[in-house]
């Protein structure tokens, strides 16, 4: 029988997959998440991760910036034990801290970098549990730093975001064995998520303290936006 630790690494593998068919470009997203990183921190960076239970965030800057530290939070222990064990096997792990819980209920002995916090948001139900995440980080921020933030966005209402569905549905259709029936209720299960509409997002951002807000990232349902905090 297989540990816990074992198959939650399985379960990881599989969510690996699984983004990279729900968001297609999600590899060139990290490279384009560094290089504004890299451009907007000093070299020996404390960088904050909200939501950093797949560890990849550990992994692909950990290895590329060596002088970098991370603090990750997340929800889900199990996921964080997935992201450290990431981390070890890259031998980042030194360089990494993990902290289970919300970032509301973290306490940090000095701020931060930079931050970024990549497809979170639109698991976060209420426009007041995303303003209190996002005024959080911006707290935890020196003045002036960057942030990136990913997230599935659209107006449900609107037949833009109907097209946009349908192409990512297509998407899944094309690279797996699904059946159009499953994906349908895939369908049923995403737009059950808190969705908030472009508009909404940047004023959020500018609501938490944020300024310099530009979208970056665009890809079916998904959408990237980068900010820093004020001087």
């Amino acid at each position: 029988m297989k540990n816990d630790l074992e198959f939650d690494m399985e379960m990881a593998r599989e969510y690996d997959k699984g983004i990279r068919r729900a968001l297609p470009t999600y590899d060139a997203l990290f490279r384009m998440v560094q290089s504004f990183l890299r451009a907007h921190v000093k070299d020996t960076a404390n960088v904050l991760i909200v939501g950093a239970g797949g560890g990849n965030e550990f992994v692909k800057f950990g290895t590329a910036n060596p002088t970098w530290t991370f603090a990750g939070v997340d929800t889900s222990e199990a996921m964080l034990e997935v992201a450290l064990q990431k981390a070890k096997n890259e031998g980042v792990h030194e360089r990494v801290s993990i902290h289970t819980g919300k970032i509301e209920q973290m306490q940090f002995n000095e701020k931060f970098d930079g931050a970024t916090c990549l497809l979170v948001l639109h698991f976060i139900e209420t426009m007041e549990e995303k303003r209190s995440l996002l005024r959080t980080v911006k707290e935890l921020l020196q003045p002036g730093s960057p942030f990136v933030l990913v997230t599935m966005y659209g107006d449900q209402s609107k037949s833009e975001f109907d097209e946009r569905m349908n192409l990512w549905k297509s998407i899944w259709l094309d690279l797996t064995n699904l059946t159009k029936e499953d994906v349908e209720e895939m369908e049923k299960s995403v737009r059950g998520l808190s969705f908030i509409s472009a508009i909404e997002i940047e004023e959020l951002l500018e609501q938490t303290g944020f300024e310099r807000i530009a979208t970056f990232f665009s890809t079916t349902l998904f959408g990237g936006w980068i900010a820093h905090t004020s001087k």
